[in-house]
């Protein structure tokens, strides 16, 4: 519970995930029925980026500040919501609340889950007027089990974990099985950082021995991987969208020539998801 999303705001990282799930909203928004969102590991919603903890690690420079006021045609709701909220220059960056919130209908709602009690306190304070929105200072992969199936029976769950506890796979795993025992239908995101080399590898395992019957994998590096530096981060996706295959190597050929150049690599591969049957 260390973690503070606040560090880290608008790094390459939060770049790709970020913009991969303003492409899965974009798919549930095709349709009129109403959805709902999970996020799990919510954080505070928006990140000033002239604030000391922003500053301090300057993350923001390899990250969104490359993105800012260039275009970006791959993920249009991504880029048009981080520049609706800087209408004079890059000093704000939208976590996945806020593009959510942005991404809303009246008749779409968010569920925020937060557990550090700072930052799950100023969640509550900043969505406190919107009835769309419920926040929970909360353990996220707790609420899988009891906030799940939504009564819209439609929409996302976004887990976003900060990969700080040695058994984080494990509860990832354990999250993933009770999410599909809830809500079989129901769009599952993870995202994971890529530094460790199994860590990818482990995240979509822990996806095929869910239950899921399709899964997708995502990678977007701009950084070289060694071992040691965070080279990058991966999203696997647990029934994904239609045709998101394709959006997301669209966005990883924009965001090569914008955050990695020749030294970025990035992958885009379906999961095999028969294995769960062995097991």
């Amino acid at each position: 519970m260390n973690y503070r999303h606040a560090f880290h705001a608008g790094n390459h990282t939060e770049v790709f995930k970020h913009a991969a799930l303003t492409l899965v909203l974009e798919q549930l928004l095709q349709k009129p029925r109403p959805f709902a969102i999970l996020d799990t590991h919510a954080g505070i919603g928006l990140y000033d980026l002239t604030a000391d903890e922003a500053l301090r690690t300057n993350e923001k420079a390899a990250g969104v500040e490359r993105i800012f006021g260039r275009a970006l045609p791959s993920a249009s709701m991504y880029f048009s919501a981080l520049h609706a909220i800087n209408g004079n220059g890059l000093t704000s960056y939208p976590g996945s609340p806020e593009l959510a919130r942005l991404a809303l209908r009246e008749c779409d709602r968010l569920i925020l889950c937060e557990l550090h009690p700072t930052d799950g306190l100023q969640l509550k304070r900043r969505y406190q007027k919107d009835r769309r929105i419920s926040v929970h200072v909360r353990d996220g992969y707790e609420a899988i089990g009891a906030l799940l199936p939504p009564p819209e029976r439609r929409g996302v769950v976004f887990i976003d974990p900060p990969f700080e506890r040695k058994d984080e796979i494990n509860l990832i795993q354990r999250a993933l099985q009770k999410g599909f025992q809830k809500w079989a239908t129901g769009i599952f995101m993870v995202w994971y950082p890529i530094k460790e080399p199994t860590t990818g590898e482990a995240v979509a395992s822990a996806a095929a021995l869910a239950g899921f019957s399709s899964a997708l994998q995502a990678e977007f590096c701009p950084y070289q991987r060694d071992g040691g530096i965070l080279a990058g981060s991966g999203i696997v996706i647990c029934n994904p969208p239609w045709k998101i295959d394709d959006k997301l190597r669209t966005l990883c050929g924009d965001l090569t020539s914008l955050l990695g150049g020749k030294r970025s690599s990035w992958s885009v591969v379906a999961v095999d998801c028969s294995q769960h049957r062995n097991h």
